[in-house]
C-alpha cells in the first residue's frame, strides 16, 4: 500500500496515511478533531536530484553514502 500525504487547507498541517490506491481521495478525518479539511498533495519523495541514478554516466565511480572513505561527509571531497 502506498503512503499518501494530505495537507490541511486551514493551517498547512501535513498527515501521512497508508491507504490502498482506491481510497487515496477519500475524505480524511481530522485526527485532532479541529474540523480542518485535508487535501491530498503530490509527494516529492525520491524526486530530488543528487541521487546515484541522477549522476551522469561519465561520472567517476566514487560514491558517498553517509560518509566517504576519504573521510569527508556526503560529497565533501568533491568526488561524488
Amino acid at each position: 500500500m502506498p503512503i499518501y500525504e494530505y495537507v490541511a487547507v486551514e493551517d498547512g498541517t501535513v498527515l501521512e496515511l497508508l491507504r490502498p490506491m482506491k481510497d487515496a481521495d477519500l475524505k480524511v478525518e481530522d485526527p485532532e478533531h479541529l474540523g480542518r479539511t485535508f487535501v491530498r498533495r503530490l509527494s516529492t519523495f525520491g524526486l530530488g536530484s543528487g541521487g546515484a541514478e541522477s549522476a551522469p554516466a561519465s561520472h567517476s565511480t566514487h560514491i558517498h553514502s553517509g560518509s566517504c572513505g576519504c573521510g569527508k561527509p556526503n560529497g565533501g571531497c568533491g568526488r561524488g
